[in-house]
């Protein structure tokens, strides 16, 4: 495999940040953006792809946590989540 030219790698990253575009704008949906998806697929590597969907994950994670907190079980009959923050605290000993 050969690594991409520069314009095989802008290709690739428009592809990915329409159908990213989509994704954010259809809350999600993907079979509204299978034809996105395609072209996404088409334009860059598979090891590309999976790459940039590992990518989004985890940024969509990472932006989950910053805003609602971490999720903790709660130890009664519910088992609901709710949302905790991390603190962290500096100690100085002298």
């Amino acid at each position: 495999m050969s690594f991409p030219t520069k314009e095989e790698r802008a290709k690739c990253w428009g592809a990915r940040d329409k159908y990213w575009e989509c994704l954010d704008s259809q809350s999600g949906q993907e079979n509204v953006c299978k034809e996105f998806r395609n072209l996404y697929e088409k334009s860059c590597s598979a090891q590309w792809v999976k790459h940039f969907d590992r990518k989004r994950n985890y940024l969509r994670f990472k932006e989950k946590i910053e805003t609602d907190g971490i999720p903790t079980k709660i130890k009664s009959d519910s088992t609901a989540f709710l949302p905790r923050r991390v603190y962290h605290k500096i100690v100085t000993v002298f």
